[in-house]
């Protein structure tokens, strides 16, 4: 993956933020899909390369973002949650359902590529399709 710097104004920045909030996701992926809505719409006939479907499909909470979340789950669980922890919870929530929602999306899309089922895809990734089993190790 290639890392771009870009110069933003103030007001942009704070604009990309706002709306990346809003989306519930953090503002590099929001970024990262605006330019692909973007370059999709002025191209139809555009396709996502497998290594595309694949680099959306992997993305997600960094480890730091998983403990915060796993935490949060846990003092809910406990009764022990603040006001505020409840709102990050809710957000991070959010967050997560949003990026859930991109790597589906990119499943999909991938398996269509590949010509196969995406319950055959999932098992040639490794991805577990059992939603009665997470692992939060």
């Amino acid at each position: 993956m290639t890392t771009i710097t870009l110069n933003l104004s103030p007001q942009l920045e704070h604009q990309l933020w706002l709306e990346a909030a809003k989306q519930g996701i953090e503002p590099d992926l929001y970024i990262l899909k605006t330019l692909q809505e973007h370059l999709e719409s002025s191209s139809p006939t555009a396709q996502l390369t497998e290594a595309d479907l694949l680099q959306q499909i992997n993305i997600g909470f960094s480890a730091t973002i998983w403990k915060q979340y796993h935490t949060l789950i846990a003092k809910r669980h406990a009764e022990t949650l603040s006001s505020e922890e409840y709102d990050q919870l809710i957000q991070l929530s959010n967050r997560l359902e949003n990026l859930n929602v991109t790597r589906i999306q990119a499943l999909i899309q991938l398996a269509t590529l590949r010509n196969q089922s995406l319950t055959e895809l999932m098992e040639n990734l490794g991805i577990n399709s059992d939603p009665e089993v997470m692992d939060y190790a």
